[in-house]
């Protein structure tokens, strides 16, 4: 039983990485087959199809993810008085816990977070798988903020989270459009100044927008 497990993981991490650079057109189950070492009819064997196999890697570390995060509300949310936590200590509840994944020794998470920004920009994808797992815990965030900004009417708040998502998913994919833009000065893997200089921002844009 552990050898099928550990022959399972290693499916779901090869996926993993595939999915994170090519998407889903571009990655058969031979290729996560074979980037995992294993046969092809034992890919097949776990997980069957391709998508079951795409929609696993996306639920995978989802769970995790959103746990942490929630921790983070919680515990600003603990330490402050009895007018809540600021903007700006709930976005940055929101955005640490991300950064810390992005940050992590191995690729997983790196490859996760890439996936995420994948499905998140696509108008195949986003809307289900999106919605599917992180919905429930983006509305406890807009209840949050909705405290801290009792002048701020749903749509500001929905757009103004709509441009942090944006920012995130750019952030995830790591793109190297900085890198070049910034002739190096700036770097898509230094994710101590991309989240550093995010959360600022972003706070002072819902602050503005949502006054």
């Amino acid at each position: 039983m552990p050898d099928k497990q550990s022959k399972s993981e290693k499916i779901l991490d090869a996926a993993e990485a595939l999915f994170a650079v090519h998407g889903y057109d571009g990655v058969t189950m031979r290729k996560i087959a074979s980037m995992a070492g294993v046969d092809v009819a034992l890919a097949n064997y776990h997980f069957g199809r391709k998508l079951d196999v795409f929609q696993r890697v996306f639920e995978r570390r989802s769970e995790s993810l959103n746990q942490s995060r929630l921790e983070a509300l919680h515990a600003c949310q603990a330490s402050a008085d009895e007018n809540g936590p600021s903007v700006e200590q709930i976005i940055e509840a929101f955005l640490r816990p991300l950064e810390t994944a992005q940050e992590a020794s191995n690729d997983g998470w790196k490859n996760y977070l890439a996936l995420v920004a994948f499905v998140n920009n696509s108008p195949i994808w986003g809307k289900k798988m999106m919605s599917s797992l992180f919905d429930d815990l983006v509305q406890v965030y807009i209840v949050a903020l909705r405290k801290a900004l009792p002048n701020a009417t749903d749509e500001q708040l929905y757009w103004c989270y709509h441009n942090l998502s944006g920012a995130l998913t750019l952030t995830f994919a790591q793109t190297g459009r900085i890198d070049k833009l910034s002739k190096g000065k700036c770097r898509s893997d230094d994710f101590t100044a991309a989240y550093g200089n995010m959360i600022p921002f972003m706070s002072a844009g819902f602050k503005q927008v949502c006054g």
